[in-house]
């Protein structure tokens, strides 16, 4: 068996790795680079049978839902099998009727945890791991003889902080290379620690308690644990969550009725359809899906009325709506999202700047989806792989300073595993 890394051997975002044995081969992930300005205008990595047919590729096995890691899969032929997770799958199908350029994308088989997968001689065994996207997964691949082991994206200070204990304490075994992320390297000096999620939890209920109007929380709904989080934070301050149609459809995609959504069982949660939204579901011929939130609707004539008691999934083009509906005062913004977003001419800036001008406070709650130095040296540690490839990181050369048997690779070049 061997590899190589299309991309991430020097950046995050854009993952793409090929394994080839036997004469077959599959791809790990196949994701739009984080720098991409657009779909349309990025190239296919250079992989046999992308955009022409070819028997020897068997498939593309996607790790998780972020779009650095599956955002070039509409390009390419679609007569190549995807096998994803069930939720994986279910949650990029609902967001593909709110989000612009977005698809659904079919999953030919379903990754589920420690259930073994035969693609040719590959066989892979899914790990669920805690991430801050739904449904993620690590994966050991075996083949010719040869183990390699997948990190993707993961993290210990999630809401599932269980699933790396596990994979700690059950690591795969006889690894001869492993790809491990450093997503944190960089952005975290390497005895220091993120917030987990039940950190934030805290700060949020603080901060909510302190808000006098609308507490609202600009946050990916798709990062279904910081959801969990507030819903929680909410909850105990004696607030609803008001989402919109777009949440409202990922958390019922997730297919776990743990999970916080306009459904019997769950008390304070709300559904605002702005009215942006509405005119979106109507073109989509789509308008009826809100019939499933009845007895969960909340009106523009509400907000105004509910605001103290209420925090708001929220993005900055539904400032309007609240604007127009009497809902601002005493409202606080709260940013829930990679600080990346924030910088000049992202869709973060303007937002921020948009509460300066309306004198709305604006602070960030936040902590990374990626597991910091000291969790990935304890995930190295117990893996002990013969070899360790830095892959979705812009710190590669710090690797060989933190872990053992590290390998540094470059984009395009075969490796053996």
């Amino acid at each position: 068996m061997r590899l190589r890394i299309h991309r991430g051997t020097r950046e995050i975002g854009g993952t793409c790795i090929e394994l080839e044995s036997e004469g077959a081969r599959i791809l790990l992930d196949l994701g739009l680079p984080l720098n991409a300005k657009d779909l349309a205008s990025t190239p296919l990595p250079a992989v046999d049978g992308l955009s022409v047919p070819s028997a020897s590729l068997l498939g593309i096995v996607l790790s998780h839902g972020h779009r650095d890691h599956w955002g070039l899969v509409p390009k390419v032929n679609p007569a190549i099998p995807l096998i994803m997770g069930q939720a994986t799958e279910s949650i990029i199908r609902a967001a593909a009727d709110f989000v612009p350029d977005a698809v659904a994308l079919k999953a030919s088989q379903h990754l589920e945890h420690r259930k073994p997968l035969q693609l040719g001689p590959f066989a892979i065994t899914p790990r669920l791991v805690d991430h801050s996207g739904f449904d993620a997964y690590a994966m050991e691949i075996a083949s010719g003889g040869k183990r390699l082991f997948y990190s993707g994206d993961l993290r210990a200070h999630g809401r599932k902080p269980k699933l790396f204990d596990a994979l700690i304490n059950d690591p795969p075994r006889d690894v001869d290379l492993m790809l491990m992320e450093g997503s944190s390297l960089g952005r975290l000096v390497d005895d220091a620690t993120f917030p987990s999620e039940e950190d934030l939890e805290e700060i949020f209920v603080a901060r909510f308690k302190e808000t006098e109007g609308l507490a609202l929380v600009a946050c990916s709904a798709q990062n279904i644990d910081r959801v969990v989080t507030i819903y929680r934070a909410a909850k105990r301050t004696g607030r609803s969550l008001l989402i919109d149609a777009y949440a409202a459809e990922v958390l019922k995609a997730t297919g776990r009725d743990s999970i916080p959504q306009p459904a019997p069982g769950w008390s304070n949660l709300a559904v605002y359809v702005p009215q942006r939204q509405r005119v979106q579901l109507k073109a989509k011929g789509i308008a009826p899906l809100v019939d499933s939130y009845r007895g969960f609707r909340i009106w523009p004539g509400q907000l105004a009325e509910s605001a103290p008691r209420s925090v708001m999934l929220f993005r900055g083009w539904m400032m309007s709506d609240l604007a127009q509906a009497g809902a601002l005062t005493g409202a606080r913004v709260f940013w829930s999202q990679w600080d990346g977003y924030l910088a000049e001419g992202q869709a973060g800036a303007a937002l921020k700047a948009d509460c300066d001008r309306r004198g709305i406070p604006f602070e960030t709650v936040h902590t990374s989806g990626h597991a910091g130095p000291s969790d990935l040296k304890r995930l190295a540690a117990a893996v002990a792989a013969k070899r360790l490839i830095p892959i979705h990181t812009f710190e590669r050369l710090r690797f060989p300073d933190l872990f053992s048997n590290v390998e540094l690779a470059n984009d395009g070049e075969w490796i053996d595993v």
